[in-house]
């Protein structure tokens, strides 16, 4: 009966906040370990904390701090190849 009842009451209906679920997935820190292999753990750190300090993206936080261009990060830091590479072709 618990399991229908949440089924009924908070499962049924509930659709993926798809936005948000994007925003989270790029704001995420963890995604620098992608930099490590091409620019060095240091410089991939120190990405990772100026994003955290200055509540940047790691995106601008890589640009800002000119350890790569805005071209290497769009190849490099790629969530679905972390997660799952040989799917990718």
């Amino acid at each position: 009966d618990a399991c229908i009842s949440f089924a009924n009451n908070c499962v049924t209906g509930i659709e993926p906040n798809r936005e948000q679920i994007h925003k989270n997935l790029n704001d995420s820190l963890m995604l620098v370990t992608a930099l490590n292999t091409h620019i060095g753990y240091e410089k991939a750190a120190k990405i990772a904390h100026s994003a955290f300090e200055n509540n940047l993206s790691l995106k601008q936080a890589a640009l800002n701090l000119g350890y790569v261009s805005e071209e290497q990060f769009d190849e490099w830091v790629v969530p679905v190849k972390m997660i799952s590479p040989k799917s990718i072709s």
